[in-house]
């Protein structure tokens, strides 16, 4: 194994998880409220009185992120080796996977693990466990 020093960013990995946790932890401690995205897109979706506020903000800060980092330095090329009908597949499986999972990998990844939640860490476990299947059935038994 080799490690692409290019690539290795320690610091900004650290610096981006600080602000993950921080950002999640001021949710919960201001709003009550975890910061799973499935939940909070849902929770747009589904319009409760008293919530659209802070899930538009949250959802806008999502997006705004990278236009904001664009003041600074320029984002990584992104490269995409899929036709549309797979990304269509994958996006559907991933919300139905977050539908089951009643959440996503921020919502028990990032929150649920935090909070010591049993239910979250079989979640992250399960998302881990298909995401590794995933890889080496794609790139070992299809050779793609």
């Amino acid at each position: 194994m080799t490690i692409d020093w290019s690539a290795f960013t320690p610091i900004s990995a650290l610096a981006g998880g600080v602000l993950i946790g921080v950002a999640t932890a001021l949710l919960l401690a201001l709003n009550g409220r975890i910061a799973g995205i499935s939940g909070i897109l849902g929770g747009l979706i589904d319009r409760t009185p008293g919530e659209t506020g802070w899930r538009l903000a949250f959802t806008l800060g999502l997006l705004l992120g990278p236009a904001a980092w664009l003041l600074f330095a320029a984002l990584p090329a992104i490269e995409i080796r899929a036709d549309y009908p797979m990304l269509v597949a994958a996006g559907l499986l991933v919300g139905i996977g977050t539908r089951y999972g009643s959440g996503c990998t921020s919502g028990h990844g990032v929150c649920g693990l935090s909070r010591l939640s049993p239910r979250s860490l079989v979640a992250t476990l399960m998302f881990m466990g298909a995401g590794f299947a995933t890889v080496f059935v794609v790139r070992h038994l299809l050779g793609a």
